[in-house]
């Protein structure tokens, strides 16, 4: 499949998600109209990556080259100025040597 079209099923999954409220949103503030950004939880997770890559002294450049995307987009990503795609997000974790994996949460996390 073309990578339009990758991106735009992401993109719907994801406001599938939001709409189920899987997803918290909060309005960021500062904005010439309302705009919303995934919560804390994405927050957590970027600052991981930002930790483990600086852990691996791996320079934005090159995790930028190991997932073929641009330096920008990496310091956008990490700056929280850009919420990353999932698809982007699983790039970042697969350059830097980890995985993603579901598990299922016991009453006691939520």
């Amino acid at each position: 499949m073309s990578k339009f079209f990758d991106e735009t099923m992401q993109g719907l999954l994801e406001a599938v998600a939001i709409d189920k409220g899987e997803i918290p949103l909060i309005e960021k503030e500062s904005m010439p109209a309302s705009t919303f950004m995934a919560a804390d939880m994405e927050k957590k997770l970027i600052d991981e990556i930002v930790q483990i890559r600086k852990e691996q002294n791996m320079s934005q450049s090159k995790l930028a080259e190991l997932t073929g995307n641009k330096q920008q987009a990496i310091s956008r990503t990490e700056n929280k100025e850009h919420s990353p795609s999932l698809k982007l997000f699983y790039s970042l974790v697969n350059a830097l040597g980890y995985d993603l994996n579901e598990q299922i949460r016991s009453t006691n996390d939520t």
